[in-house]
């Protein structure tokens, strides 16, 4: 995408699909904004909060053994297995480490792909611990509009744990699969004459159908974050986007404004739509790491955090069937490993990554383009090198 225009064989486009597909996407999900509507997340007017630095030069040298081979890796040579397009690694609140590579920049954006799932999962615990939001009421009793779909007699706690009996198939591979009508109807772009679909993210959900019963068991359906968007847009009179500025995004001290991207009607796809500069998702995992504490203020409720970092059922997360993901759980649309170190990350398709491991006082936020979507293909190389990181800067702190 260099020149004006750029060869014929080398201009992507939002309208064909091509935008998305590899290696093309290395590219566009650095350039989100330039391919599709969007709407702003502002940082405000405030400068922003310093991260201070103190590079370190022995952290490309610390070694691990893959999930998959058991074979010996280096960290720096697991960025290039993982097609990580940026990371930054902050210890006790510094950055100890930064890289960028593929089209991300220091001064750029990325797409968070279902890392977004978290700060709408935080935005919702967040009016939970402020009593604004009851986790135990049906999500319909807050959204009228879904009382015949099958998040109707769902209690919002469901919703925000995805413990909800819903169809919807999360299998890209699969062309047929839910996910790809719930893309299909958030899409902007114009339909066909003979489309009959929803035809935004809210008509979509109100098509969702029962499966299964509600309560007994995790599946991660990116449906349950539109549904809870939904939600919390309507308690709080304010669209995601305009809330995630509010109450998180104007005062974490951001270097960058944020987006998300939009369906046809302006409304913020909550379950995978934001994009941010890389530094400032580590703050926002930084903030979390600090019980809602960040830039001199008290932005989350300690109490949000906590209920964030207890985790949800292991026995319920178990029925999903993660081999790589043995004893973990999921709770406020987070992922809780119940590790020795207490870790807990927020995690999207091709590799996008916020893990925050509070024992050894580490953050990681790592931006990617994998082009495999699910996270099975990088947690190989990804999770014990983030494991192993974490034991180096504890064993040996600077």
């Amino acid at each position: 995408m260099v020149g004006s225009p750029p060869p014929a064989d080398r201009i992507l486009r939002f309208d064909d699909g091509s935008y998305f597909q590899f290696p093309a996407m290395r590219w566009s999900v650095s350039h989100f904004r330039e391919l599709m509507p969007t709407v702003n997340i502002s940082r405000g007017l405030r400068p922003a909060a310093t991260l201070r630095s103190a590079l370190r030069d022995d952290i490309d040298g610390v070694e691990f053994k893959r999930l998959d081979t058991g074979e010996t890796m280096r960290w720096r040579d697991s960025l290039a297995a993982n097609y990580t397009d940026g990371i930054v690694v902050l210890h006790k609140g510094r950055i100890v480490y930064e890289r960028y590579a593929g089209a991300l920049r220091p001064d750029g954006q990325h797409a968070a792909m279902s890392v977004t799932k978290s700060f709408v999962g935080t935005l919702a615990a967040m009016l939970v611990a402020e009593g604004t939001l009851d986790p135990n009421r049906k999500a319909a009793d807050y959204v009228p509009e879904l009382a015949m779909s099958a998040f109707g007699s769902a209690t919002v706690r469901q919703v925000m744990d995805m413990t909800t009996g819903i169809r919807f198939s999360e299998d890209y591979a699969d062309p047929q699969a839910e996910v790809w009508a719930h893309a299909t109807a958030g899409n902007p772009l114009p339909k066909p004459k003979d489309f009959t679909g929803p035809r935004s993210y809210y008509e979509f959900l109100q098509t969702v159908q029962p499966q299964g019963m509600h309560g007994e068991a995790f599946g991660y359906r990116t449906a349950n974050t539109d549904a809870l968007g939904w939600i919390i847009a309507r308690i709080s009179g304010q669209s995601v986007a305009q809330l995630l500025s509010s109450r998180i995004w104007s005062r974490l001290g951001a270097e960058q404004d944020a987006y998300m991207s939009v369906d046809a009607t302006g409304t913020p796809f909550a379950g995978g739509g934001l994009n941010t500069g890389l530094r400032d998702l580590a703050r926002f995992g930084e903030m979390v790491r600090n019980n809602g504490f960040f830039n001199g203020q008290q932005i989350i409720p300690a109490a949000a955090i906590a209920d964030i970092r207890q985790g949800g059922k292991p026995a319920d997360f178990a029925k999903a069937g993660y081999a790589l993901l043995p004893g973990w759980s999921y709770r406020n649309m987070w992922w809780v490993t119940h590790n020795a170190h207490g870790a807990i990350a927020a995690r999207g398709v091709h590799g996008q990554a916020l893990y925050i491991d509070p024992t050894a006082e580490m953050v990681i936020a790592r931006y990617g383009s994998h082009p495999v979507a699910a996270n099975a293909a990088n947690d190989p190389t990804s999770l014990p090198a983030f494991e192993a990181l974490a034991r180096h800067l504890k064993k040996h702190p600077r």
